[in-house]
């Protein structure tokens, strides 16, 4: 077996990755994985106004912001081809359309990963700092888990996304 020069690993990557099923499983679960977070903050929200709740601590705007900004980096990510990212293209009518990609994946992963930061911050100051016991804690649990369903949600569709499968032709001329 002789291994080809462009491969970096040993083992080859498996047909059925390459089918349209794959991609179409890959892009209903990120949905399924990014509904899961919405359903899980709003759950939150909503028990923490509800008569069960009986501490003083309740989902604020504050507690949204990670969520609003992990989804908002997870549309920039998900908006950029990863064809656009490594070569040089002028179908676009500019030059530099790698380079510009490239930045608008950046500030995603960067939006992404401040969602992420801003609910792990607003856990500790808002939860454990506070020492808030666990009926009340849970809320802060569901924001982190959340948020780490968004930026799973965001790897999976990436992924499904720039799958390529036998049925996609190149139009480019």
């Amino acid at each position: 077996m002789t291994m080809s020069e462009e491969r970096l690993f040993r083992f080859s990557k498996p047909e059925w990755l390459n089918s349209a099923w794959a991609r179409n499983a890959g892009v209903y679960a990120a949905g399924a994985f990014f509904s899961l977070a919405f359903y899980t903050l709003l759950d939150s929200a909503v028990w923490s106004h509800s008569p069960l709740n009986a501490s003083d601590i309740h989902i604020r705007f504050i507690d949204w912001l990670p969520f609003i900004f992990s989804t908002l980096g997870m549309l920039i990510i998900n908006s950029v081809e990863k064809a656009r990212l490594s070569s040089e293209s002028f179908s676009y009518g500019g030059s530099g359309v790698a380079w510009k990609a490239r930045v608008v994946l950046f500030l995603g992963f960067a939006s992404l990963a401040g969602g992420m930061a801003g609910g792990v911050t607003v856990f500790v100051l808002k939860y454990v700092v506070q020492n808030v016991g666990f009926p009340a804690l849970r809320m802060g649990v569901e924001n982190l888990v959340a948020n780490g369903l968004v930026g799973l949600s965001t790897v999976v569709l990436w992924i499904s996304q720039n799958m390529e499968d036998e049925y996609s032709y190149n139009l480019a001329l």
